[in-house]
């Protein structure tokens, strides 16, 4: 099968991406500092990792509750592990997100387009975690101030304004969700054909549907406390890593590292961020901790390596359950959200494939 250009725009991506991290490293050094990595350490790291989608799984009850009160852990957990997969192995930046709802609508009665609004308020309250963290690490006695890069000083206020614009929007969606609705309505009659019209009509109400979660104290600020769990998970994995490579710096130091990455890889990015996760923890070691640029690259390939396998196959153990392929995911992330998918499909079922 020949390759199509997003898989040779991705692969020529990454070689830039790569040649430019390495470019004044010795890659001899790299290597003998991945080969030197304590598995131990390593094994850590994995299991902390995991924890960490498990607090996800945690957290999206919360914002699901609207629609589904009892949403079963068990599905969100591989949800979430299939929407991590499919960004660890499709070259189209997030569709792991479509994907992870997607999966979510194959397994419980809840639309695709709901569940995907419910990761829209996700990525706002992560936003809002990482930030805060970031925020402690910068004024951490341990933080080296005087070294902070204007690279990663513009990238972190480009993302706030993003984010702020996000927030802004879905804010208003959130406190005028019927006259939100009919101006998106009006505004696709004008532009779109009819059918495509009424179809973004279907989804954008779906949306509306997911994002009630703000509407509720008791759901949001919990989640918002799992949001923190996540982060912190994550950091603690970053820390253990630190140690698996021989790196000796604060914890602060893998709360500045996780947002650094947080910011790398928000960017259009290879299969499984490939190359923008070891720039956003180069800029943080090397640029900011002034670590050693061999040690750097050696935590952040090796790190990432050990940790793309665990949730990759879990992600490919539950899409087999559930019955779906990574072309699902293809398909959905070139736009084929819809409103649609909503409950555990009858073959799913009947193959004893959904878990509860």
């Amino acid at each position: 099968m020949r390759p199509n250009w997003k898989t040779l725009l991705g692969l020529a991506v990454v070689a830039v991406l790569l040649w430019w991290l390495f470019r004044d490293a010795d890659p001899g050094e790299v290597w003998a500092t991945i080969r030197a990595g304590n598995p131990l350490y390593l094994l850590a790291t994995c299991a902390v990792a995991m924890g960490g989608f498990a607090a996800r799984a945690a957290r999206w009850r919360f914002l699901l509750a609207p629609a589904q009160p009892r949403s079963p852990y068990r599905s969100r957990f591989a949800a979430v592990s299939v929407g991590f997969m499919a960004n660890n192995l499709l070259p189209s930046g997030r569709v792991g997100e479509i994907g992870r709802a997607y999966a979510y609508s194959r397994l419980e009665p809840v639309s695709t387009a709901t569940a995907f609004a419910t990761l829209i308020v996700e990525r706002l309250l992560d936003g809002v975690a990482v930030f805060a963290l970031l925020v402690i690490a910068v004024l951490s006695a341990s933080f080296p101030a005087e070294s902070l890069p204007e690279v990663l000083v513009a990238g972190m206020r480009g993302l706030t304004a993003l984010l702020g614009l996000v927030l802004a929007v879905t804010l208003a969606v959130v406190a005028f969700p019927e006259r939100s609705a009919g101006l998106c309505r009006a505004a696709a009659a004008r532009i779109l054909p009819h059918r495509l019209a009424a179809g973004f009509d279907s989804m954008f109400r779906g949306i509306v549907a997911g994002l009630a979660s703000m509407r509720g104290v008791r759901h949001i600020v919990p989640a918002l406390l799992w949001s923190f769990v996540v982060w912190v998970l994550q950091s603690l994995s970053f820390w253990i890593g630190f140690a698996a490579f021989g790196i000796d710096l604060p914890f602060a130091a893998a709360l500045f590292t996780n947002a650094a990455i947080a910011v790398a890889v928000a960017m259009p990015a290879p299969p499984g961020y490939l190359g923008t996760f070891q720039i956003g923890a180069s800029v943080a070691l090397v640029e900011v901790y002034a670590v050693a640029e061999e040690a750097a690259l050696g935590f952040a390939v090796g790190w990432h390596f050990v940790n793309f396998f665990p949730i990759t196959l879990v992600g490919l153990w539950y899409a087999r359950r559930i019955g779906i392929t990574i072309k699902d995911f293809a398909r959905r992330g070139r736009g084929q959200t819809g409103a649609s998918g909503g409950g555990g499909s009858p073959k799913v079922g009947a193959a004893g494939g959904t878990p509860r």
